[in-house]
């Protein structure tokens, strides 16, 4: 009997990974592993060639199977020590890890027959009688029986104020990830970066290695940067407990548990092991939380939990102190009102009218160039790759309650308009309004594996 077969969207982290485990199954589907970009196995995230763009996650919990935690570090011991000692290895060096990963893994004998590499674009799904159908790009029709979005993040969200055309301009760099993003920007340009995060950071590093000199402005509504990884701690703190669907009594938990941890350890506890002893909780506690506490909690503490949560390795956050200490960036806290180009040709200038925090009247800066650093949008009706609102179009999918992803069951299938799910699935940053932390490599790997479980028992 010949094996059904299930199409993986995106090869990067989230894609390869499912791959990997569903071909440990040697009763596993064949995989269509479909990637539009050159190269499988690394994705937007760890195809930088740039070295100061590093890991923020150590690299002795970056292992790819959540049952053999020192994979990595076996693997990263015995090419290159010296960067296992620094604890953050570059991006690229993770990259073709993963990528080494899969190439092993389709050339051994379990694959042979099951993984077929596709570097190709999905663009629609066609349900009819029979299979369904998978369109590409190229027009070729590919039949399968399940399907698997890794797509990754979505495009940032544009900034939603007046803006005077500079959407449709030079000036403005909406992708800071595109190969040519920085192609018209002049080292002595002043730039704004919009955005706080870990994203403008990247970019600031980017920028600089490219020998940039001039200004950099980084903007958010409350300024708030990412905070540094601290030295391991040798006692790491009690585990928490399943934390109730109350923000305020969820907050007065953690706080407690900081409080409680210092005061047993003194200088050798640290609050970042009460925040990372949250991982094996956090799912359950969004879970529990109904749609007006969730709402709550983006608005009011999502920007205190992305850089609490979301860290810098020590050596970038010593660049990023540097550059701010000399002025190359500077950090304000405010709120955009408008853009607007002023003049034309090289002299042409881009206005941002702003109000600062707690501010009561607006300002003005002008810039060379707007940068889009404030992450990935999650209205994938609009910022979405195609096959994903082809999806949404034809109601086989829809988005979640909050409009961070799409909605999915507790398995990652997708829900339709009609409530029901299918053998459709979804991992990664799509599914964050499911489980919310799903895009660090400790979060995917488990994911990863559960979907692949999940494909396996759905496809018999």
């Amino acid at each position: 009997m010949s094996r059904p077969t299930v199409a993986i969207i995106g090869a990067g982290a989230s894609g390869a990974l499912t791959a990997l485990h569903i071909l440990s199954n040697p009763d596993g589907p064949r995989i269509f592993l479909i990637e539009k970009r050159q190269g499988f196995g690394v994705g937007v995230a760890y195809s930088t060639g740039n070295a100061d763009h590093l890991l923020n996650v150590r690299a002795g919990n970056m292992s790819a199977f959540p049952d053999q935690p020192a994979h990595f570090t076996d693997w990263l011991r015995d090419r290159d020590p010296d960067l296992l000692a620094a604890g953050f290895v570059p991006r690229r060096t993770y990259g073709a890890y993963l990528s080494g990963l899969l190439r092993a893994a389709a050339m051994s004998d379990r694959a042979a027959g099951r993984l077929m590499l596709v570097n190709d674009e999905a663009t629609s799904l066609i349900i009819g009688e029979g299979r369904p159908r998978l369109r590409l790009a190229v027009g070729r029709e590919l039949l399968i029986d399940a399907l698997v979005l890794a797509t990754g993040n979505g495009a940032p969200e544009p900034p939603y104020v007046p803006d005077g055309g500079l959407a449709g301009s030079p000036r403005y760099i909406a992708d800071p990830w595109a190969a040519d993003a920085f192609r018209h920007v002049a080292p002595e340009d002043p730039m704004l970066l919009l955005g706080t995060g870990l994203t403008m950071v990247d970019v600031a590093l980017t920028l600089k290695g490219n020998g940039h000199v001039g200004p950099k402005i980084a903007i958010s509504r409350r300024g708030l940067l990412p905070r540094r990884h601290a030295a391991p701690v040798a006692v790491p703190p009690d585990p928490l407990p399943p934390l109730p669907p109350v923000l305020s009594a969820a907050l007065r938990i953690v706080r407690s548990h900081v409080k409680h941890y210092h005061a047993a350890l003194g200088d050798g506890a640290d609050w970042r092991a009460v925040i990372d002893a949250l991982r094996p909780v956090t799912r359950g506690f969004w879970q529990a939380l109904d749609t007006t506490t969730r709402r709550r909690f983006l608005r009011h503490l999502r920007p205190w939990w992305d850089v609490h949560r979301h860290r810098l390795a020590p050596v970038v956050a010593d660049r990023l102190a540097a550059m701010l200490e000399s002025g190359e960036v500077a950090l304000k806290a405010g709120r955009l009102r408008a853009f607007a180009l002023e003049g034309t040709g090289p002299r042409q200038q881009v206005a941002m009218h702003w109000r600062p925090r707690q501010g009561t009247v607006d300002e003005r800066l002008h810039v060379a160039h707007v940068v889009n650093c404030t992450g990935p949008g999650g209205d994938l009706s609009r910022n979405g790759p195609p096959i994903i609102r082809s999806l949404l179009a034809a109601g086989l999918a829809r988005p979640d309650a909050l409009g961070l992803g799409l909605d999915l069951d507790g398995d990652g299938r997708l829900i339709a308009a009609d409530g029901c799910a299918g053998r459709f699935y979804a991992l990664g940053p799509a599914s964050r309004g499911a489980f919310w932390e799903v895009t660090a490599i400790p979060d995917i790997r488990v994911q990863a594996q559960q979907v692949a479980a999940a494909i396996c028992r759905d496809l018999g």
